[in-house]
């Protein structure tokens, strides 16, 4: 809409406006940043929100070693959203920042240099080696944090929390030694993962799977002895009872010499445990039979006449890979489970040469309920040092006094394992070593394999070096979680497994609720937590042994409060590098023990106990914690399930009874366009830092709002074009606001009582979408949240009530329709930009700035307004519906003359409108439906339309005939009206003429 005439167009209030079309995010983001932090807007916040409800979102810490990568953009960017949201709804909504900084990804960093420089890490000092991991983490922390500001994260990056910190590090001590104290803390010596690259034990939560290639082989073992148990009922009769049992007994002898005769066969995946086998497993729920031998093929490792015992689901798949072809054996009889039961194997390598009689012990057939007929043979070849179902199997019986140390730290076979002494599973690098074969070759030299093969299956891998791992048996350090914790605090439950089962179902709101469902079960059947690791850049063990004492003896664990204390306040003032330091032992102890008596340990904690106690040292000690010491939320992915959310439950429920949070929120991974999985050999990676340089921080934390987190999120460059476009669109609703409010000051303000019905509608809307923004927000729902607004930018404003009222806005003079038009665009600017701003962060606070500068302005420094209840208007909003339903088909009428070249323009018409529903004609007839369909003219009828009238399907009972405006166009609005021409201004409408006059 414009005028034709050059001295008309200077009388028409067309917007005005510097706000650019093209926002050129990459280059301005940083200045505002510098903005934000020149006037310290985080501190002006607490300042502000000083006396209200806090809302406290946990930072899990990302680990300093790397730059950020998608997903910690990802993760920052939804925290940032809650953190904002919940602020500018009136909370005061703190946010602390955080980092990981012990542990062995950078233990490993460092020994990565010294390798390249020629140099061995055990002949550094061990206090000075630490340094060097804290400097490396420093480094990393720096870089990260630059990072994740330029994505607009708000918080206290001038003070974050760093578990190395010499707070942080007293704390996780202190909290370490509450397990000491409370009897939970034990040291126990089973089978954990192992990583052989690395030389310590892993946790769940530091295992990936990755397919493997692993030999298999099929192994008889020699049944020594068996006993039948003989049962005869009795019949009465002496002399028929005598017969019955000798006939049973004559039996038996024979059964008894043919089992003799048979071997029992195990199937393996991990042919370097064969070494460490101390019984075979059989379930009685399986079926076996006896198994005869009656030809065989070349180069078969059978011979005719050996019998094996096999479950029978699995017989013929076994002796098929022992090359035995059906026909070439025959099954001569089932074997009872109290039959397996009886029996008594020999080790596969018993009386073997130069082993000086090591596997000369005898091998139990045992029944478990883990032993399946799905694969393999039916029977578990079981070594307690290298298996949980098998370690499990061996404390139920109590024989741990039969657990074998074979294996060292390198997976190499001790000094004192004949035969394969030094022999490795897998070498320094994650390759495959000789033990394998070795063991493979041995078993062939002495008869013992009667198949072989490879299979290819997950594995379990370090997450951090990518190798292979192993199960290994070693002494370490474990928090039970089923023994009662004796500290008073049983409220929901007396063991760490029982109050963390009830945190779950009573004490938290799981985002999404499968979250739940996960973390139970993993919690339900998860063993004792292994705390302890064998490296040195952590947090130790602050712990002392006696010497000579038993790990099951009450004394062997030194518990004195006053050691404790004289530790962590060592801790406070120098950090944990004073526990390596020379006479540590004897300043710990005191005077009160013998150094001598004592052993100190120097293992380090698991570094997920260290995040597991954050809450501890974060919303429990800082000023800006929480005052309860528990976070209204924890938001990571859902890998966490088995990591931060994991060990922090259990860490606070072993400490303070229950969980740390009270919300736990969880969001998928990243994944390129394709829905494939990001890697840098594929070349399919997407960093935070090339989409901020190419497009800026506000179209990244658009793509977020624009996903659904809870499932995994696509990204790539296509993705981002399509992000982009939207993000213009909405760019550009904002920019017409801004120029129509040019010049709006409070004395062009209109109540809405006295505004025309189409304002009232808008604010009705308003009204229904504050509702559903606040809901929307409170409930983390993002995606939501933005849909919404951005279709009611693109749909119900510029489409349609910003389409309706340009007329208004630019051609009317002073009149009440103008004013009440500016007023709701007013409304709408704060509403929309605070309703943006925690997602749009820079945008908006563009768009605000453009509109009210100053020094000190933010957006951010506002809270989303309150909304006056009396513009919920209902009767209103379904009288606009039907009103807005008939626009819908007279501007598809006209659409089609349009696209027909009948007409150029909208205003060229003057249609006529059938309406058959009363209801709906009344409500046309009481508004100016020529101007909400902006036309010149329009004539309403409850006449049948007629047969060329035109329709929309979906909405009945409208029908539309075409007729051109009557008249001349308006020189100075357009409108094509019969008055034009008869009033002062030359050309012009009457409406016209009272403007310019």
């Amino acid at each position: 809409m414009c005028a034709d005439t050059p001295e008309y167009k200077d009388t028409l209030n067309l917007p005005k406006t510097d706000f650019p079309m093209r926002a050129g995010l990459p280059k301005r983001e940083p200045e505002w940043l510098a903005r934000w932090e020149k006037i310290g807007i985080y501190d002006r916040l607490r300042e502000k929100a000083e006396g209200r409800k806090p809302f406290v979102l946990h930072d899990g810490p990302p680990y300093a070693n790397g730059n950020l990568h998608i997903g910690h953009a990802l993760n920052k960017t939804l925290k940032d959203f809650i953190v904002r949201s919940q602020q500018m709804m009136g909370r005061d909504a703190r946010y602390i920042p955080g980092w990981d900084c012990h542990g062995l990804p950078i233990e490993w960093k460092i020994e990565e240099q010294y390798r390249k420089k020629g140099k061995n890490k055990d002949d550094v000092n061990v206090v000075d080696f630490r340094q060097e991991c804290r400097k490396f983490a420093e480094g990393w922390i720096d870089i990260q944090r630059k990072e994740f500001k330029r994505l607009g994260i708000t918080g206290t990056w001038e003070n974050p929390y760093l578990t190395m910190d010499f707070h942080a590090e007293r704390v996780i001590a202190e909290e370490f030694m509450k397990f000491l104290m409370n009897g939970t803390l034990y040291q126990g010596s089973k089978p954990v993962m192992w990583s052989p690259v690395e030389k310590t034990a892993l946790a769940e939560a530091e295992i990936e799977y990755h397919d493997h290639k692993s030999h298999t082989i099929w192994v008889p073992f020699e049944i020594t002895e068996f006993y039948p148990r003989t049962y005869v009922e009795g019949t009465g009769d002496p002399t028929k009872d005598a017969a019955l049992l000798e006939a049973h007994e004559t039996a038996d002898r024979a059964r008894q010499q043919e089992l003799l005769s048979a071997k029992v066969v195990i199937w393996t995946t991990t042919p370097w445990t064969i070494p460490s086998n101390r019984a075979v497993a059989f379930n009685r729920a399986i079926n076996y039979g006896l198994y005869e031998v009656t030809k065989t093929p070349d180069e078969c490792w059978a011979s005719v006449g050996d019998l094996y015992i096999i479950a029978d689901k699995l017989a013929a798949e076994v002796l098929q890979k022992a090359r035995l072809e059906p026909g070439m054996y025959v099954r001569r009889s089932a074997v009872t489970d109290d039959e397996l039961d009886t029996m008594t194997l020999a080790h596969p390598f018993r009386g073997i040469d130069n082993a000086n009689g090591f596997w000369d012990y005898d091998v139990p057939m045992i029944d478990g309920d883990h032993v399946t007929d799905d694969a393999g043979t039916g029977f578990v070849h079981t070594a307690p040092s290298h298996g949980a179902d098998d370690y499990e199997c061996f404390v139920k019986r109590n024989w741990l006094d039969r657990m074998t140390h074979n294996v060292g730290e390198e997976s190499e076979f001790l000094p004192h394992v004949p035969l394969f002494a030094g022999l490795q599973v897998f070498d320094r690098k994650g390759k495959e070593g000789k033990a394998n074969r070795a063991v493979m070759d041995k078993l062939i030299e002495v008869g013992g394999l009667l198949a072989r093969g490879q299979v290819k299956h997950s594995y379990p891998h370090s997450w951090r070096s990518k190798a292979p791992v192993i199960f290994r048996n070693t002494p370490q350090w474990f928090a039970s979680v089923d023994k009662p914790v004796n500290d008073g605090q049983d409220d929901y439950g007396k063991t760490i497994r029982e109050r963390a089962l009830t945190s779950i179902d009573q004490l938290v709101k799981w985002t999404p609720i499968s979250g739940r469902n996960r973390l139970y079960s993993m919690i339900e059947a998860r063993p004792d937590w292994v705390l302890s690791r064998q490296r040195a850049w952590g947090v130790p063990l602050t712990c002392f042994t006696k010497k000579g004492a038993l790990p099951t003896d009450d004394d062997f664990l030194l518990r004195d409060p006053a050691v404790n204390a004289r530790i962590v306040e060592a801790f406070e003032a120098e950090g944990a590098d004073v526990w390596y330091m020379d006479g540590a032992k004897e300043r710990f102890l005191g005077n009160d023990y013998n150094p001598e008596d004592y052993d100190q340990v120097f293992d380090v904690l698991d570094v997920w106990f260290d995040s597991g106690s954050t809450h501890a040292f974060v919303l429990r000690d800082r000023e800006d914690g929480a005052a309860d010491g528990i976070a209204d939320l924890y938001l990571e992915g859902t890998d966490q399930h088995r990591g931060w959310f994991h060990s922090s439950m259990l860490q606070a429920c072993g400490t303070k009874g229950r969980a740390p949070y009270r919300g736990v929120l969880t969001h998928g991974f990243t994944l390129d366009e394709k829905g494939n999985k990001m890697s840098k050999s594929l070349g399919n990676t997407v960093s935070p830092e090339d989409v901020t340089k190419q497009y800026g921080a506000d179209i990244l934390r658009l793509w977020v709002a624009q996903s659904d987190y809870t499932a995994d999120l696509r990204i790539g460059p296509e993705i981002l074009k399509g992000v982009a476009d939207s993000y213009r669109r909405l760019r550009n609703t904002m920019r017409y606001m801004l120029g129509a409010l040019n010049g709006f000051t409070e004395a062009d303000r209109i109540e809405a009582k006295d505004m025309p019905e189409l304002e009232r509608y808008v604010l009705h809307r308003l009204a229904e979408l504050d509702h559903v923004v606040r809901k929307g927000y409170d409930a983390y729902d993002f995606q939501g949240v933005f849909q919404q607004l951005f279709n009611f930018c693109t749909v119900e404003l510029s489409a349609f009530y910003f389409d309706i009222r340009k007329d208004a806005l630019y051609c009317d003079g002073d009149t009440l329709r103008r004013r009440s038009a500016r007023t709701v665009m007013d409304i709408l600017f704060h509403r929309l930009t605070t309703w943006l701003a925690p997602i749009l962060v820079f945008t908006m606070e563009d768009v605000w700035l453009e509109r009210f500068p100053g020094e000190d302005s933010s957006v951010h420094l506002i809270d989303i307004p309150a909304t006056p209840k009396d513009w919920l208007d209902t009767p209103l909003a379904e009288k606009w519906t039907k009103v807005r339903r008939a626009r819908r088909v007279v501007t598809a009428a006209l659409e089609i003359q349009r696209t027909d070249k009948v007409i150029g323009a909208s205003l060229e018409a003057a249609p006529v409108v059938h309406i058959d529903d009363a209801t709906t004609l009344k409500a046309l007839k009481s508004v100016a439906f020529d101007d909400i369909c902006i036309t010149s003219g329009m004539a309403l009828t409850a006449d049948p339309a007629p047969a060329e009238a035109f329709r929309l399907p979906e909405i009945e009972g409208i029908g539309v005939v075409f007729e051109k405006a009557d008249g001349e166009k308006c020189q100075r609005c357009w409108k094509i009206l019969p008055d034009v021409g008869t009033h002062t201004h030359a050309g012009t409408c009457k409406r016209c003429d009272d403007a310019l006059s």
